[in-house]
């Protein structure tokens, strides 16, 4: 069974149901707006990222460069120290596979484009992620990114 399949399943066998047209196309909108955070945080600003995100104590974010962070304080304590970094460039989602319960979103895609190493140089992303939605208050918001460099 393929992952996305595999997680599809998970969100069924917990009751989830699979949702309207309406919400995958809220989910997308609401991944798009992750992504317009991450290529804003690329530049040093943090706002939208803050938005983008729940503010509970069970997100995680296990990004490119590892570790595992658990909850929102320490989540933005990691954007918010590679927002200083202002590594510019822009990453787009593209080849982007959605799953949509009642409650919980699952999207894998690849993340593509370039920033800027601290070197002053300019590299190559190209990332696998997964990246999980929970509806709160009647909007999505980010609860999981993971990230995993592929080799160029």
């Amino acid at each position: 069974m393929a992952p996305l399949s595999m997680l599809a399943g998970i969100l069924l066998a917990t009751g989830t149901t699979i949702s309207a047209q309406d919400d995958e196309s809220s989910v997308r909108a609401a991944a798009a707006e992750f992504y317009e955070a991450l290529n804003a945080m690329f530049t040093g600003e943090l706002e939208p990222m803050k938005e983008a995100w729940s503010h509970a104590e069970d997100v995680t974010y296990m990004g490119p460069t590892g570790g595992f962070h658990v909850g929102w304080k320490r989540v933005l304590q990691d954007w918010e120290a590679q927002a200083k970094l202002k590594l510019g460039g822009k990453v787009d989602a593209v080849d982007m596979q959605v799953v949509v319960g009642k409650d919980l979103a699952i999207i894998q895609n690849y993340e593509k484009g370039e920033n800027k190493g601290e070197d002053g140089k300019v590299l190559t992303v190209l990332i696998r992620a997964t990246n999980m939605f929970r509806k709160e208050e009647g909007q999505w918001k980010m609860i999981s990114h993971h990230t995993d460099l592929l080799p160029h």
